[in-house]
């Protein structure tokens, strides 16, 4: 009993040990959707984002205290050089005339009844003005995609150019054995293996400036998406995306789309601007004389009713005005036809970039069966002492040449790929 609780412990340790560090592997992959939305949340422009929705709704508040009453308070100590006198005689009744010195204290209260929609058309405009500025964050934060792309790409570049390094140092410790067996028996002279180990070191040299390199993009990587990504981070490698949906689905459409009904508003601004307003008001006040100028006294006083105002000024400019903002769409719309036109553009160069690395690939990888071959065949000439050093590195090379070749060509494609899908707005 004692032994099978025993073993029972220790399979729960592995157990939660190999738990732990499949987790631990989880956390620390980094896909390029991740990076992607690492990379938008932690860029500073994200931030005005949050600045642009909390002025929007400020200015949408004050713009709703216009349908609450309207105070105004104010007062007014004058003299004047004359005032109205009453220049008759009327046995038994006497007319003081009012002072020169006067004074009045007002306050003035209005509610509106009806502003042409002034109020709910400035609030619809600033709403969507707040879009707008949003959206062009959003039109921003997009091109942080191909910065992205760049480098995440760029870091398996470096990875697939070291795994051929390390193939190509192989292959020179392959033929260092076999010509300094041949030297230690006589039959070749020393600068043949030298030779040999002069490009083994120059290889080695190779695989430094790759690790130093992946280094440096790994830690630009981590800048953009703050992030500490050490050599241990694990990069997931993206696959080739399908090309079933060709719309193009990008923020800048959007933006357009919004800049047009930014206009739209506009229109029922001019509209309700020239509309007529209808208020009720209050007026009471304080003062010397107060409504009765015959009264030479201190008095309060009230005046209540309703008011309209109608400006005409704006019908004067009103043509102008709508005349200016079908320029405008005009303008909005010329923006949006050349994005489509340098977008589909863009598009079918990508495309046929991508069909010519798909060429390109296939031809790579029958030229490596065939530099294969002559390698192989070199190797062994190189065993028989055929072939010299130089002539078996310069098939190694020439293999390695084509290697590296495909392996260009492959993170080409990929690049293509998945900036084709980027132009369309697909990532």
């Amino acid at each position: 009993m004692f032994r099978l609780t025993r073993w029972l412990k220790i399979e729960i340790g592995f157990l939660l040990l190999f738990i732990s560090i499949n987790l631990s592997a989880q956390d620390n992959s980094l896909t390029l959707e991740k990076a992607y939305t690492l990379a938008e949340q932690n860029y500073p422009l994200i931030k005005q984002r949050d600045l642009i929705k909390q002025t929007t709704q400020i200015n949408i508040d004050n713009l709703s205290k216009g349908y609450l009453p309207q105070v105004s308070l104010s007062g007014q100590a004058s003299y004047q050089s004359d005032v109205t006198k009453i220049d008759v005689s009327i046995p038994g009744f006497s007319f003081d005339p009012p002072s020169k010195d006067q004074y009045k204290a007002v306050a003035d209260i209005s509610q509106v009844i009806f502003d042409g929609g002034a109020i709910k058309q400035q609030k619809a405009a600033q709403e969507i003005n707040g879009e707008v500025e949003e959206q062009k964050i959003e039109v921003e934060l997009y091109k942080i995609k191909d910065r992205i792309n760049q480098i995440y790409l760029s870091i398996f570049f470096l990875d697939d150019q070291l795994k051929q390094v390390n193939l190509l140092k192989q292959d020179l410790q392959t033929g260092i054995k076999q010509v300094e067996a041949q030297v230690n028996n006589g039959v070749v002279l020393r600068s043949n293996l030298n030779v040999l180990k002069a490009q083994f070191l120059q290889t080695d040299q190779k695989a430094i400036e790759i690790k130093a390199s992946r280094k440096g993009l790994v830690q630009t990587l981590g800048l953009f998406i703050n992030q500490q990504l050490n050599d241990n981070a694990i990069f997931v490698r993206p696959t080739s995306p399908l090309f079933a949906d060709k719309n193009i689905a990008r923020p800048e459409l959007k933006l357009y789309s919004d800049m047009s009904r930014q206009l739209d508003q506009q229109r029922g601004l001019i509209r309700s601007k020239n509309l007529p307003k209808t208020s009720l008001f209050l007026q009471s006040g304080y003062g010397k004389p107060g409504l009765n100028f015959l009264k030479n006294d201190f008095d309060f006083y009230y005046i209540g009713g309703i008011r309209i105002n109608w400006s005409l000024a704006g019908l004067y400019t009103q043509k102008k005005e709508k005349e200016l903002i079908k320029l405008n769409q005009r303008v909005v719309d010329v923006q949006k036809e050349t994005f489509l036109l340098n977008t589909n553009t863009q598009l079918s160069q990508q495309k046929s970039e991508i069909e010519k690395f798909n060429q390109l690939i296939e031809t790579d990888q029958a030229i490596i069966d065939l530099r294969l071959q002559v390698k192989q065949a070199a190797k062994a000439q190189l065993e028989n002492g055929v072939i010299t050093a130089n002539d078996y590195l310069r098939e190694v090379n020439a293999e390695d040449q084509s290697r590296q070749s495909l392996i260009t060509h492959q993170i080409q494609l990929l690049q293509a790929q998945i900036n084709y899908q980027t132009t369309l707005g697909k990532q």
